[in-house]
């Protein structure tokens, strides 16, 4: 079989990430790398091409497969570029704008019979595929809360980052990532409203903080949190980082870090229900809030994954031959993006919105 040959547009952080990743691997030859930038060329590896311009990697016939890993708000009209030249896709997310930039970018990718997907690896995180095994083993019984955060504390956002118009924020950065995460967990499920609040905290123009609340047809209320300048003296406690709940009926499940560490947590007893009766305990008139008696809280390890963002490349080679699907499908990401344009209004209006109910 042969090689899989690929050329890179953009040799930013995400490039050069590419670039570690694919020289090594087995059936995919990297060819080379453009970037509006020559000076970001400089450092490409030996053996590999520095395009003069992005039109030049879409038009050399050594290339057959485009990955592109530029400015977010590139990515329309490279997608059309090189779909127009005969070349299969690679996008990194997000891989539109909006939907409406990603359904135009369909009719040509459908008119130009090339192949099409987007770089969302981070489904691959061993805290998420964690957090869905726990989730689709029914360990905790009948869930309905899940909440998904990650802290920071450094909040200054660089380069295109820190402008609106090259797709820059956190929504975008890593929100995209997340979403699709909540939503990959529970495939199929609808959400049925939703309530956003997004801010600016230190940044001038683009957020750095947002929460989202989905309210899902199955009940579970979802919740995503980021903030780049969320502050607490507790870094030894793995306050900032990354972090997930999950509520059953059959008990709860916490992970921490993106190498991650847990617990999955149990009561030995639920407390007798006293109808009409006064209960006094040392921490006061309630026992759902005071400090458990010794023995009531049981805990099991979490399970242990061993996922690998290489995987999503691996799996790259063998849908590219028709073995099997692509990882990450067109209609998943379109529907993250129509997601997002929905958090968007919810924030600038302050409402609730009715999403897929």
């Amino acid at each position: 079989m042969e090689d899989i040959r690929i050329g890179v547009i953009g040799h930013g952080f995400m490039g050069h990430e590419h670039e570690k990743m694919l020289m090594p691997m087995e059936g995919i030859r990297l060819v080379g790398f453009s970037d509006i930038d020559a000076d970001q060329l400089l450092d490409v590896q030996p053996g590999l091409k520095r395009y003069s311009s992005n039109e030049e990697l879409i038009h050399d016939p050594e290339v057959k497969v485009v990955l592109i890993a530029a400015n977010n708000n590139q990515h329309h009209d490279l997608v059309i570029q090189a779909a127009r030249a005969g070349k299969d896709i690679i996008c990194e997310k997000p891989v539109a704008m909006n939907v409406e930039e990603l359904d135009d970018m369909m009719k040509v990718v459908d008119e130009c019979g090339v192949k099409f997907t987007v770089h969302h690896q981070r489904r691959l995180d061993q805290d998420f595929r964690t957090a869905k095994e726990i989730y689709d083993s029914r360990t905790l019984g009948d869930v309905y809360t899940i909440k998904s955060s990650l802290y920071g504390f450094n909040g200054n956002m660089h380069d295109w980052h820190v402008y609106i118009a090259e797709g820059g924020g956190m929504l975008f950065d890593w929100g995209v990532h997340l979403l699709d995460q909540v939503l990959w967990m529970m495939q199929g499920a609808k959400i049925v409203s939703l309530y956003a609040d997004m801010r600016n905290v230190i940044n001038f123009e683009v957020d750095d903080y947002f929460k989202i609340l989905m309210k899902f047809e199955n009940s579970i209320m979802a919740e995503v949190e980021l903030g780049t300048y969320y502050l607490a003296d507790k870094m030894h406690d793995k306050w900032f980082e990354r972090h997930w709940f999950i509520g059953g009926n059959k008990g709860s499940a916490y992970i921490d870090g993106f190498e991650p560490q847990g617990k999955i947590v149990r009561t030995s007893h639920l407390l007798t229900n006293v109808g009409g009766k006064r209960t006094m305990t040392s921490a006061g008139p309630t026992r759902s809030f005071g400090p458990p008696s010794e023995g009531t809280i049981l805990t099991e390890e979490i399970p242990k994954v061993t996922t690998r963002h290489e995987d999503y490349f691996e799996n790259y080679k063998r849908a590219y031959f028709g073995k099997e699907e692509f990882m990450i499908k067109i209609p998943e990401t379109r529907r993250v993006l129509a997601l997002m344009e929905a958090i968007r209004e919810s924030a600038r209006t302050g409402k609730s919105i009715r999403f897929e109910g």
